[in-house]
């Protein structure tokens, strides 16, 4: 855990617009259709020619983009490609909205290549973010050139919205003084979560917990209130993405062997969605990229790097 504390701690960045949400306060949007939102990320190139398209990652559930910058970091050295690693919306420093879904996630990708002049790009998202990256795929084929899915399955969840709307009632409920410090707050904060989880996801949760400079108020870096709201409608997710033709186009899936959120016999039924595709199994549990980076380095610079 120490070393996934230490992968995921802040860098500033300007890009994007940043919208907090304070705790237990709701923000009203007028329009609850999925319009993209503009996404903050950070960009990483090497010494090599990028003479192959860009690779987008999207990270996962009370994740962000430094999720990726330790991977990002090594991959620009192997890999002729420019590395984008993006918050998604209501998480990190991308904006807050409304609307928390695929199909909303995946309009954002969409305007994000547009506004970069990318044709298409490889595409990496890890559990929810690979969901996204999934369903991008099949609605914008044309746009990507190969897809990467680490530890998550267009099937099924393993974790029940029962279980998951606990975290969240415990994080929205949460009510700190802003005469708290920053230590008091993380210390009544993560007592309050471990009511509702285990340790390591408190742990990963409470990389979120913000507090205001200048008001002293404590806020969630992702929108709590909204991705609870939303909770219901993943479980809808396939039946959303039978809607869309399969995609074609080069997949590889990277799984945990000893994670629930990939399950062995639903791969026939997965290979049906993706034709094209591979799976490999790591010893690991479902942070496959934090807990066995070497193995999963190699099989992700070699999927860039085929030709085909």
């Amino acid at each position: 855990m120490q070393r996934l504390t230490k992968s995921l701690r802040s860098l500033p960045f300007p890009a994007g617009k940043i919208l907090r949400t304070p705790l237990g306060v709701r923000r009203e949007y007028s329009s609850e259709t999925p319009e993209p939102v503009e996404l903050n990320f950070d960009s990483y190139t090497g010494e090599n020619p990028e003479t192959r398209p860009p690779l987008l990652t999207y990270h996962g559930l009370f994740g962000s983009k430094q999720n990726w910058r330790g991977i990002s970091k090594a991959l620009v050295r192997k890999v002729s490609r420019k590395v984008y690693a993006i918050d998604v919306r209501n998480h990190g420093e991308s904006p807050h909205s409304s609307v928390h879904n695929s199909k909303a996630m995946s309009e954002d990708l969409r305007l994000f290549m547009e506004q970069r002049s990318h044709p298409n790009a490889a595409c990496m998202g890890h559990s929810m973010g690979g969901r996204s990256m999934m369903y991008f795929a099949r609605k914008y084929p044309e746009l990507v050139e190969r897809l990467i899915v680490v530890d998550i399955s267009p099937i099924s969840v393993p974790r029940s919205t029962g279980e998951m709307t606990e975290i969240f009632d415990a994080m929205v409920s949460l009510d700190l003084s802003p005469s708290m410090s920053m230590s008091e707050g993380r210390k009544i904060a993560r007592e309050k979560l471990l009511k509702a989880t285990e340790d390591e996801t408190v742990d990963f949760i409470m990389l979120n917990l913000r507090k205001d400079r200048d008001s002293g108020a404590f806020s969630w870096a992702c929108n709590a209130l909204v991705l609870r709201d939303f909770l219901t409608r993943f479980d809808k997710y396939q039946s959303n993405l039978e809607e869309l033709p399969p995609y074609t186009g080069p997949t590889t899936f990277i799984c945990g062997s000893r994670s629930p959120y990939m399950r062995r016999e639903q791969w026939p039924q997965i290979q049906k969605m993706f034709p094209n595709s591979e799976i490999h199994w790591l010893e690991a549990g479902h942070l496959v990229h934090f807990e066995k980076p070497q193995e999963f380095l190699t099989i992700v610079s070699e999927f860039l790097n085929r030709t085909v």
